[in-house]
């Protein structure tokens, strides 16, 4: 089988003309071409009227040698290449070995739990929030009413942040073994649409997810593995010094203690007392970058028309996003982040007295709003210098601030642009309506965010106005703040995927600074736990 990429092809096109271009691209005839099927595809907006979808195919021939001979200098012609994940251990029959516990039930402990199910090691699983479904409804408890459940929220519980999100399934990580293809197969094992496997940006949405997430906790079960929600872990026992130093276990907030040897950490980035009973513990861990700022929010009309032109609306295009950045004077930069097209702004607090914001869309991204972060670069050299969990306390800071600006209700503050560019407080709503629930209070984000982030934000609007046209709107609103970009802290890995001073101890995702986003920490977990599973079991001769 061949494979063809960048076939470029009219919005309208047809079925028909699918194979009349394999045919042209390959100097073949109709008779020579048998079979043509999708690997992937995306879109050239960059001319807005006269866009293109673009397609990697995969094509069956008579002759095949006979192409790629003729081929043979063109990176657009190749074989198709072999991306079955193949496991590089299995248990032996009937083993009585040690179980590996995973730490978190989002994307990276999910995925880690299943490989190390499917490969015989019966994992269990501790996860300090609860199942999907009963998680879902103290989201709603925030977000309807105000009552914010410190262990059950956006945060924590089973499918981790990423439940709560626009279900983004693509990354710039490098995946040479193609272990991202893995997770998506698996997710349409697990209910996700087919199309997930074709679209060169899929996304799932919220209430998919949910649906996917307990379809999976069932195979893990079926396949030997153990659930415990509603369990977090207290502390962590460790022996000996130096190069002799190891995991032996894990006190739980159960009242138990659990023997554990091989523990993957998938906690996420919002496990602020974990990382702090690990450094107290002695793990190596360390300060990381990561970003602050607001939730900006644009109907998806606009955006629709600023990226496709005469083309918005088409239903194979669907709704537009935007990925921009801008290095400011400062020498900051800001950029968007977690893009979500036709969805809101959700509550994403984890802890009591302060306000978090998040992006959320379901699969249609039928909303009426698009919104995205907009955040500005920190560095612990910089910003919050002397201590590894120092970003937490500055994280911490400003969501507090939120807090208060809010109205000390769960509310989060916000403006519109053309008040934050004067530098005053918003008193009225003009053409955009926020989203965010339990909803806003206006006033001036200046009172809740760093100084240099307001610098920096208010010299990148007007640039990216001239973008994406309608971006820096005078009525467009922005809501505050977003704290959790990424992890504010590294837990040092090394050899094997364990931790840097700790053996036992695999630090996954990213919560530990080793992923952002559901695939990039799906994929770390599929990695760390072939890691455990060599080093439980041993490498096959």
């Amino acid at each position: 089988m061949l494979r063809l990429t960048d076939i470029a092809l009219p919005l309208d096109h047809t079925p028909a003309d699918l194979d009349a271009a394999v045919v042209q691209r390959l100097a073949i005839t109709s008779a020579d071409l048998e079979r043509v099927t999708v690997f992937r595809r995306g879109n050239d907006a960059r001319r807005k009227n006269a866009i293109k979808l673009v397609y990697a195919l995969d094509v069956t021939v008579k002759d095949e040698a006979d192409v790629l001979a003729r081929f043979a200098d063109d990176q657009h012609v190749r074989l198709t290449p072999d991306i079955a994940y193949k496991f590089p251990v299995r248990a032996p029959e009937g083993w009585e070995g040690p179980r590996p516990v995973v730490i978190g039930a989002g994307p990276c402990g999910l995925l880690a739990a299943l490989i190390l199910a499917q490969m015989g090691l019966k994992p269990i699983i501790i996860e300090r929030g609860k199942a999907v479904r009963e998680r879902t409804k103290d989201t709603w408890g925030l977000w309807r009413r105000s009552e914010l459940n410190p262990e059950s929220n956006v945060q924590f519980g089973e499918g981790g942040a990423g439940t709560f999100s626009d279900g983004k399934l693509y990354s710039r990580i490098k995946d040479p073994r193609h272990l991202g293809r893995k997770v998506l197969t698996e997710f349409v094992k697990a209910g996700a649409p087919e199309d997930i496997l074709t679209e060169a940006h899929p996304h799932i949405g919220t209430f998919r997810l949910v649906t996917m997430v307990m379809s999976m906790r069932e195979t893990i079960e079926q396949l030997g593995g153990e659930y415990r929600f509603s369990t977090r872990v207290e502390d962590f026992e460790i022996e000996g010094q130096g190069d002799e130093r190891r995991l032996k276990g894990l006190h739980l907030s159960t009242g138990e203690y659990l023997p554990a040897e091989h523990v993957i950490m998938a906690v996420g980035h919002s496990a602020r007392d974990t990382f702090e009973v690990l450094h107290n513990r002695g793990v190596s861990i360390e300060a990381k970058p990561f970003s602050i700022g607001v939730r900006i929010e644009h109907p998806q009309s606009w955006v629709d028309k600023a990226r496709y032109g005469a083309c918005a609306g088409n239903p194979i295009l669907g709704a537009a996003a935007y990925a921009i950045s801008h290095k400011a004077k400062n020498g900051r930069t800001v950029y968007s982040f977690c893009m979500c097209p036709g969805g809101r702004v959700v509550a994403a607090a984890s802890e009591e007295g302060g306000v978090v914001t998040n992006g959320m869309s379901q699969y249609s991204r039928a909303e009426f709003n698009a919104n995205s972060g907009l955040v500005v670069d920190i560095s612990p050299e910089r910003d919050f210098p002397g201590h590894p969990l120092a970003g937490i306390a500055l994280q911490r800071k400003f969501e507090k601030l939120a807090y208060v600006a809010g109205g000390s209700d769960y509310r989060a503050p916000g403006q519109k642009v053309a008040d934050f560019m004067a530098g005053r407080a918003s008193t009225e709503l003009g053409e955009v309506n926020p989203s965010y629930q339990p909803g806003i209070r206006l006033t001036d984000l200046a009172e809740c965010l760093p100084d240099y982030v307001v610098e920096a934000i208010r010299e990148a609007l007007p640039v990216f106005g001239r973008q994406v046209p309608g971006y820096d709107h005078p009525d467009v609103v922005m809501t505050g703040v977003e704290t959790r970009s990424s992890s504010p802290v590294r837990i040092g890995r090394g050899k094997g995927c364990q931790s840097l001073n700790t053996r036992g101890l695999y630090p996954a995702g990213e919560g530990a600074g080793y992923a952002g986003g559901i695939l990039s920490a799906a994929v770390d977990g599929i990695r760390v736990a072939e890691a455990l599973a060599l080093e439980l079991v041993g490498t096959p001769e």
